[in-house]
Protein backbone atom coordinates (compact mmCIF):
# COMPACT_ATOMS: atom_id res chain seq x y z
CA UNK A 1 0.00 0.00 0.00
CA UNK A 2 1.44 3.40 -1.09
CA UNK A 3 0.99 5.97 1.81
CA UNK A 4 2.88 9.69 2.11
CA UNK A 5 4.85 9.38 5.18
CA UNK A 6 7.10 11.54 7.16
CA UNK A 7 10.76 9.54 7.41
CA UNK A 8 9.85 9.51 11.16
CA UNK A 9 6.27 8.06 10.46
CA UNK A 10 7.58 4.96 7.81
CA UNK A 11 10.26 4.02 11.00
CA UNK A 12 6.86 3.66 13.23
CA UNK A 13 4.72 1.71 10.27
CA UNK A 14 8.20 -0.75 10.31
CA UNK A 15 8.13 -1.13 13.98
CA UNK A 16 4.26 -2.26 13.98
CA UNK A 17 4.53 -4.64 11.21
CA UNK A 18 7.37 -5.69 13.07
CA UNK A 19 5.64 -6.80 16.10
CA UNK A 20 7.57 -5.12 18.59
CA UNK A 21 6.28 -5.79 22.43
CA UNK A 22 8.28 -3.34 24.02
CA UNK A 23 8.90 0.51 23.19
CA UNK A 24 10.34 2.78 25.56
CA UNK A 25 10.31 6.83 24.68
CA UNK A 26 11.98 9.59 26.02
CA UNK A 27 11.24 12.45 23.63
CA UNK A 28 13.71 14.46 22.23
CA UNK A 29 13.86 16.49 18.46
CA UNK A 30 14.03 15.58 16.16
CA UNK A 31 12.81 12.10 16.41
CA UNK A 32 9.63 12.51 18.82
CA UNK A 33 7.39 12.01 15.43
CA UNK A 34 8.62 8.51 16.05
CA UNK A 35 7.50 8.03 19.67
CA UNK A 36 4.48 10.15 19.34
CA UNK A 37 3.18 7.40 16.24
CA UNK A 38 4.11 4.68 18.20
CA UNK A 39 1.88 5.96 21.42
CA UNK A 40 -0.77 6.65 19.21
CA UNK A 41 -0.70 3.17 17.51
CA UNK A 42 -0.49 1.58 21.41
CA UNK A 43 -2.98 3.20 22.55
CA UNK A 44 -5.86 3.16 20.17
CA UNK A 45 -5.21 -1.05 19.71
CA UNK A 46 -3.49 -0.73 16.44
CA UNK A 47 -0.35 -2.40 18.49
CA UNK A 48 -0.46 -4.65 20.92
CA UNK A 49 2.76 -3.32 22.45
CA UNK A 50 4.02 -2.17 26.36
CA UNK A 51 4.41 1.89 25.82
CA UNK A 52 7.18 2.72 28.56
CA UNK A 53 6.98 6.73 29.04
CA UNK A 54 10.68 6.67 30.62
CA UNK A 55 12.78 9.71 32.43
CA UNK A 56 15.65 9.65 30.32
CA UNK A 57 17.43 8.14 27.12
CA UNK A 58 19.52 6.30 29.56
CA UNK A 59 16.60 4.82 31.38
CA UNK A 60 14.70 4.03 27.96
CA UNK A 61 17.92 1.76 26.92
CA UNK A 62 18.09 -0.02 30.44
CA UNK A 63 13.91 -0.70 30.24
CA UNK A 64 14.93 -2.15 26.49
CA UNK A 65 17.99 -4.69 28.21
CA UNK A 66 15.58 -5.90 30.73
CA UNK A 67 12.98 -6.56 28.41
CA UNK A 68 15.42 -7.92 25.64
CA UNK A 69 16.61 -9.81 27.88
CA UNK A 70 13.39 -11.68 29.30
CA UNK A 71 13.07 -12.49 25.35
CA UNK A 72 10.73 -9.50 24.13
CA UNK A 73 11.17 -7.90 20.60
CA UNK A 74 11.59 -3.95 21.11
CA UNK A 75 12.31 -0.43 20.14
CA UNK A 76 12.83 3.29 20.79
CA UNK A 77 14.63 6.30 19.10
CA UNK A 78 16.67 8.91 20.23
CA UNK A 79 19.11 11.80 18.93
CA UNK A 80 22.07 13.52 19.54
CA UNK A 81 22.23 14.68 23.27
CA UNK A 82 20.25 11.93 23.88
CA UNK A 83 22.40 9.49 22.47
CA UNK A 84 25.32 10.68 24.27
CA UNK A 85 23.56 10.49 27.50
CA UNK A 86 22.68 6.54 26.32
CA UNK A 87 26.20 5.69 25.99
CA UNK A 88 27.22 3.42 28.72
CA UNK A 89 24.09 1.47 27.85
CA UNK A 90 24.62 1.21 24.68
CA UNK A 91 27.98 -1.21 25.52
CA UNK A 92 25.70 -3.43 27.89
CA UNK A 93 23.35 -3.97 25.40
CA UNK A 94 26.21 -5.15 22.81
CA UNK A 95 27.47 -7.03 25.54
CA UNK A 96 24.58 -8.65 26.55
CA UNK A 97 24.42 -9.75 23.26
CA UNK A 98 20.87 -8.27 22.60
CA UNK A 99 19.04 -7.84 19.17
CA UNK A 100 17.48 -4.30 20.20
CA UNK A 101 17.12 -2.14 17.20
CA UNK A 102 17.11 1.99 17.82
CA UNK A 103 16.41 4.45 15.58
CA UNK A 104 18.69 7.27 15.89
CA UNK A 105 17.92 10.64 13.83
CA UNK A 106 21.05 12.20 13.41
CA UNK A 107 21.11 15.69 15.42
CA UNK A 108 24.42 18.01 16.05
CA UNK A 109 26.20 17.65 19.20
CA UNK A 110 25.71 20.73 21.73
CA UNK A 111 27.08 23.09 22.38
CA UNK A 112 25.90 25.43 21.15
CA UNK A 113 22.56 23.79 21.29
CA UNK A 114 21.33 22.57 17.52
CA UNK A 115 18.77 20.65 16.47
CA UNK A 116 19.60 19.99 12.89
CA UNK A 117 21.91 17.24 10.94
CA UNK A 118 24.96 16.06 11.53
CA UNK A 119 26.39 12.64 11.81
CA UNK A 120 28.67 13.16 14.49
CA UNK A 121 26.30 11.83 17.33
CA UNK A 122 26.13 8.32 16.09
CA UNK A 123 29.62 8.45 14.74
CA UNK A 124 30.66 8.77 18.00
CA UNK A 125 29.43 5.07 19.11
CA UNK A 126 30.84 3.43 16.60
CA UNK A 127 32.64 1.57 18.95
CA UNK A 128 30.01 0.35 20.87
CA UNK A 129 29.47 -3.32 19.13
CA UNK A 130 26.04 -1.73 17.71
CA UNK A 131 25.57 -2.49 14.03
CA UNK A 132 24.89 0.85 12.04
CA UNK A 133 22.58 1.32 8.93
CA UNK A 134 22.40 5.10 7.22
CA UNK A 135 19.23 5.51 5.51
CA UNK A 136 19.01 7.74 2.21
CA UNK A 137 14.82 8.32 2.06
CA UNK A 138 11.91 7.29 3.56
CA UNK A 139 11.32 3.87 1.78
CA UNK A 140 15.02 2.63 2.60
CA UNK A 141 14.38 3.45 6.22
CA UNK A 142 10.85 1.40 6.45
CA UNK A 143 13.10 -1.86 4.42
CA UNK A 144 16.10 -1.00 6.66
CA UNK A 145 13.95 -1.69 9.92
CA UNK A 146 12.56 -4.20 9.28
CA UNK A 147 15.82 -5.83 7.89
CA UNK A 148 17.42 -4.65 11.00
CA UNK A 149 15.54 -7.02 13.30
CA UNK A 150 15.85 -9.75 11.02
CA UNK A 151 19.89 -9.43 11.21
CA UNK A 152 20.30 -8.61 14.82
CA UNK A 153 18.21 -11.44 15.39
CA UNK A 154 20.34 -13.74 13.09
CA UNK A 155 23.75 -12.72 14.82
CA UNK A 156 22.37 -11.14 18.81
CA UNK A 157 23.98 -8.19 18.24
CA UNK A 158 21.82 -4.40 18.21
CA UNK A 159 21.51 -2.60 15.43
CA UNK A 160 21.20 1.22 14.58
CA UNK A 161 18.67 2.30 11.63
CA UNK A 162 20.21 6.07 11.08
CA UNK A 163 18.42 8.76 9.29
CA UNK A 164 19.15 12.67 8.87
CA UNK A 165 17.59 15.01 10.95
CA UNK A 166 14.48 16.94 9.30
CA UNK A 167 15.58 16.69 5.77
CA UNK A 168 14.64 13.02 6.05
CA UNK A 169 12.55 12.56 9.36
CA UNK A 170 10.58 15.57 8.85
CA UNK A 171 10.25 15.36 4.94
CA UNK A 172 6.96 13.48 3.31
CA UNK A 173 7.35 11.21 0.50
CA UNK A 174 5.19 8.26 -1.12
CA UNK A 175 6.41 4.92 0.73
CA UNK A 176 5.50 1.53 0.06
CA UNK A 177 4.18 -0.06 3.18
CA UNK A 178 4.18 -3.71 3.00
CA UNK A 179 1.56 -6.40 3.55
CA UNK A 180 1.47 -7.45 7.30
CA UNK A 181 1.54 -11.20 6.14
CA UNK A 182 4.29 -10.74 4.22
CA UNK A 183 6.31 -8.83 6.76
CA UNK A 184 5.19 -12.06 9.08
CA UNK A 185 6.89 -14.49 6.53
CA UNK A 186 10.58 -12.63 6.27
CA UNK A 187 9.82 -11.86 9.96
CA UNK A 188 8.68 -14.24 11.96
CA UNK A 189 8.08 -14.09 15.64
CA UNK A 190 11.21 -13.79 17.92
CA UNK A 191 12.18 -17.08 19.38
CA UNK A 192 15.37 -15.67 21.83
CA UNK A 193 18.46 -18.29 22.03
CA UNK A 194 18.52 -17.53 25.49
CA UNK A 195 16.36 -15.28 28.02
CA UNK A 196 15.76 -14.50 31.58
CA UNK A 197 13.26 -17.27 32.54
CA UNK A 198 11.77 -17.48 36.58
CA UNK A 199 11.55 -21.33 35.93
CA UNK A 200 15.18 -21.75 34.87
CA UNK A 201 16.71 -18.91 36.88
CA UNK A 202 20.09 -17.76 35.76
CA UNK A 203 22.41 -14.77 36.59
CA UNK A 204 22.57 -11.92 33.46
CA UNK A 205 26.05 -9.21 33.36
CA UNK A 206 27.61 -10.54 36.24
CA UNK A 207 31.40 -10.19 37.04
CA UNK A 208 33.82 -11.41 34.52
CA UNK A 209 37.49 -11.89 35.31
CA UNK A 210 40.19 -11.66 33.16
CA UNK A 211 40.19 -15.39 32.35
CA UNK A 212 36.99 -14.92 30.04
CA UNK A 213 36.64 -10.93 29.34
CA UNK A 214 38.81 -11.09 26.54
CA UNK A 215 37.05 -14.20 24.63
CA UNK A 216 33.36 -12.75 25.56
CA UNK A 217 34.81 -9.60 23.67
CA UNK A 218 36.32 -11.48 20.36
CA UNK A 219 32.55 -13.04 20.52
CA UNK A 220 31.27 -9.78 19.73
CA UNK A 221 34.39 -9.35 16.91
CA UNK A 222 33.51 -12.88 15.51
CA UNK A 223 29.68 -11.88 15.41
CA UNK A 224 29.99 -8.41 13.78
CA UNK A 225 32.23 -10.66 10.98
CA UNK A 226 29.31 -13.23 10.46
CA UNK A 227 26.57 -9.81 10.38
CA UNK A 228 28.69 -8.89 7.58
CA UNK A 229 27.83 -12.03 5.77
CA UNK A 230 24.49 -13.03 6.43
CA UNK A 231 23.34 -9.30 5.16
CA UNK A 232 23.35 -9.81 1.80
CA UNK A 233 21.04 -13.39 2.60
CA UNK A 234 18.71 -10.65 4.75
CA UNK A 235 18.12 -8.57 1.74
CA UNK A 236 18.07 -11.60 -0.82
CA UNK A 237 14.80 -12.51 1.49
CA UNK A 238 13.69 -9.15 1.74
CA UNK A 239 14.21 -8.67 -2.34
CA UNK A 240 12.46 -11.92 -3.08
CA UNK A 241 9.39 -10.72 -1.04
CA UNK A 242 9.02 -7.29 -1.76
CA UNK A 243 11.15 -6.27 -4.58
CA UNK A 244 13.71 -4.24 -2.69
CA UNK A 245 17.45 -4.14 -1.72
CA UNK A 246 20.14 -1.57 -1.05
CA UNK A 247 23.62 -3.60 -0.35
CA UNK A 248 25.87 -2.69 1.80
CA UNK A 249 27.04 -0.07 -0.67
CA UNK A 250 25.78 1.19 -3.69
CA UNK A 251 28.04 2.18 -6.79
CA UNK A 252 26.65 4.16 -9.07
CA UNK A 253 28.41 5.08 -12.66
CA UNK A 254 31.57 4.13 -11.12
CA UNK A 255 32.85 1.26 -13.10
CA UNK A 256 34.42 3.55 -15.32
CA UNK A 257 35.04 6.53 -13.21
CA UNK A 258 38.24 8.49 -12.56
CA UNK A 259 36.90 9.98 -9.80
CA UNK A 260 34.37 8.64 -7.00
CA UNK A 261 32.55 10.90 -4.61
CA UNK A 262 31.44 8.80 -1.55
CA UNK A 263 28.67 9.76 0.39
CA UNK A 264 25.81 8.52 3.30
CA UNK A 265 22.64 9.94 4.07
CA UNK A 266 20.79 12.10 2.17
CA UNK A 267 23.50 14.52 0.80
CA UNK A 268 23.58 11.05 -1.67
CA UNK A 269 20.34 12.30 -3.44
CA UNK A 270 21.77 15.73 -4.24
CA UNK A 271 24.86 13.89 -5.04
CA UNK A 272 23.21 11.60 -7.58
CA UNK A 273 21.95 14.76 -10.03
CA UNK A 274 25.87 16.42 -9.79
CA UNK A 275 27.45 13.51 -11.17
CA UNK A 276 24.81 12.88 -13.71
CA UNK A 277 24.99 16.68 -14.93
CA UNK A 278 28.86 15.99 -14.64
CA UNK A 279 28.50 12.93 -17.49
CA UNK A 280 26.49 15.08 -19.33
CA UNK A 281 29.54 17.05 -19.44
CA UNK A 282 31.70 14.16 -20.45
CA UNK A 283 33.10 13.77 -16.96
CA UNK A 284 34.08 10.10 -15.96
CA UNK A 285 32.79 10.70 -12.20
CA UNK A 286 30.78 8.25 -10.39
CA UNK A 287 29.26 8.31 -6.58
CA UNK A 288 29.33 5.69 -4.24
CA UNK A 289 26.76 5.93 -1.51
CA UNK A 290 28.14 3.81 2.02
CA UNK A 291 24.90 2.44 4.27
CA UNK A 292 27.05 0.24 6.35
CA UNK A 293 29.33 1.46 8.96
CA UNK A 294 29.53 -1.08 10.85
CA UNK A 295 30.52 -3.77 10.69
CA UNK A 296 32.63 -1.82 7.86
CA UNK A 297 32.25 -3.78 4.38
CA UNK A 298 36.00 -3.47 3.36
CA UNK A 299 36.37 -5.88 0.55
CA UNK A 300 33.46 -4.35 -1.22
CA UNK A 301 34.98 -1.06 -0.44
CA UNK A 302 38.03 -2.24 -2.47
CA UNK A 303 36.26 -4.14 -5.00
CA UNK A 304 34.43 -0.83 -6.02
CA UNK A 305 37.65 1.50 -5.63
CA UNK A 306 40.00 -0.49 -7.50
CA UNK A 307 39.34 1.36 -10.68
CA UNK A 308 39.35 5.09 -9.42
CA UNK A 309 42.54 7.45 -9.30
CA UNK A 310 40.84 9.26 -6.77
CA UNK A 311 38.26 9.07 -3.77
CA UNK A 312 36.25 12.36 -2.53
CA UNK A 313 34.96 11.64 0.54
CA UNK A 314 32.02 13.80 1.93
CA UNK A 315 31.56 14.06 5.74
CA UNK A 316 28.35 15.27 7.27
CA UNK A 317 30.96 14.68 10.99
CA UNK A 318 34.17 15.61 11.77
CA UNK A 319 36.49 13.58 14.56
CA UNK A 320 38.25 16.66 16.37
CA UNK A 321 42.19 16.27 15.72
CA UNK A 322 41.80 13.76 12.97
CA UNK A 323 39.17 14.25 10.05
CA UNK A 324 35.96 13.08 8.46
CA UNK A 325 35.22 9.94 9.85
CA UNK A 326 34.04 7.97 6.59
CA UNK A 327 37.28 9.56 5.42
CA UNK A 328 39.30 7.95 8.06
CA UNK A 329 37.30 4.74 7.51
CA UNK A 330 37.83 4.66 3.41
CA UNK A 331 41.91 5.18 4.77
CA UNK A 332 42.52 2.67 6.78
CA UNK A 333 40.22 0.03 4.41
CA UNK A 334 43.09 1.12 1.26
CA UNK A 335 45.97 1.25 3.33
CA UNK A 336 47.49 -2.07 3.31
CA UNK A 337 47.17 -2.27 -0.79
CA UNK A 338 50.28 -2.14 -2.98
CA UNK A 339 48.18 0.45 -5.53
CA UNK A 340 45.14 2.34 -4.17
CA UNK A 341 43.14 5.46 -5.07
CA UNK A 342 44.22 9.00 -3.30
CA UNK A 343 41.37 9.45 -0.65
CA UNK A 344 40.44 13.51 -0.78
CA UNK A 345 38.32 14.33 2.62
CA UNK A 346 35.54 17.04 2.44
CA UNK A 347 34.06 18.32 5.60
CA UNK A 348 30.43 19.84 4.83
CA UNK A 349 26.63 20.07 6.18
CA UNK A 350 27.54 20.23 9.64
CA UNK A 351 24.88 21.07 12.39
CA UNK A 352 22.14 21.14 9.28
CA UNK A 353 23.89 23.46 6.75
CA UNK A 354 22.99 23.05 2.97
CA UNK A 355 25.02 20.88 0.87
CA UNK A 356 23.92 22.12 -2.70
CA UNK A 357 25.08 21.22 -5.40
CA UNK A 358 27.30 23.89 -6.33
CA UNK A 359 29.04 22.82 -2.83
CA UNK A 360 29.17 18.97 -4.26
CA UNK A 361 30.26 20.18 -7.61
CA UNK A 362 33.21 22.29 -6.25
CA UNK A 363 34.31 19.32 -4.39
CA UNK A 364 34.28 17.28 -7.93
CA UNK A 365 36.57 20.13 -9.14
CA UNK A 366 38.57 20.97 -6.25
CA UNK A 367 39.37 16.88 -6.64
CA UNK A 368 40.08 16.98 -10.11
CA UNK A 369 42.47 19.79 -10.17
CA UNK A 370 44.94 18.58 -7.24
CA UNK A 371 47.16 15.13 -7.82
CA UNK A 372 47.17 14.48 -3.80
CA UNK A 373 45.09 15.49 -0.91
CA UNK A 374 46.02 19.27 0.26
CA UNK A 375 44.86 18.22 3.92
CA UNK A 376 43.06 15.49 5.71
CA UNK A 377 39.73 17.31 5.42
CA UNK A 378 38.70 20.39 3.49
CA UNK A 379 35.87 22.56 5.18
CA UNK A 380 33.58 23.28 2.74
CA UNK A 381 31.06 26.06 2.96
CA UNK A 382 32.50 27.62 6.01
CA UNK A 383 31.48 31.64 5.90
CA UNK A 384 34.37 33.87 5.46
CA UNK A 385 35.53 34.59 9.20
CA UNK A 386 38.89 36.16 9.95
CA UNK A 387 41.28 34.09 12.59
CA UNK A 388 41.23 37.11 15.06
CA UNK A 389 37.42 37.03 15.04
CA UNK A 390 37.31 33.46 15.45
CA UNK A 391 39.75 33.56 18.46
CA UNK A 392 37.41 36.29 20.66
Amino acid sequence: MKKVLEGSQAVAEAVRLAGVGVISAYPITPQTHIVEELSRYCADGTMNAKFLRVESEHSAMAALIGSASSGIRTFTATSGQGLALMHELLHWASGARLPIVMAEVNRALAPGWNIWVDQTDSLAQRDTGWIQLYCENSQETLDTTLMAYRLAELVNLPVMVVLDAFFLSHTYEPVDVPDQKKVDRFLPSYVPKFQADTKNPCAFGPLVAPDNYMEMRYDIARAMDDALERFPEVEDEYARLFGRRYGAMEPVMCRDADIILLTSGTVTSTTRLVVKDLRKKGEKVGVLKMRLLRPFPVVELREVLKGAKKVAVIDRNFSFGASGIFAQEVRAALCNLPKHPAVFGYVAGIGGRDVTPALIEEVYWKTRKNKLPEKESVWMGLKEVSDAARRQ
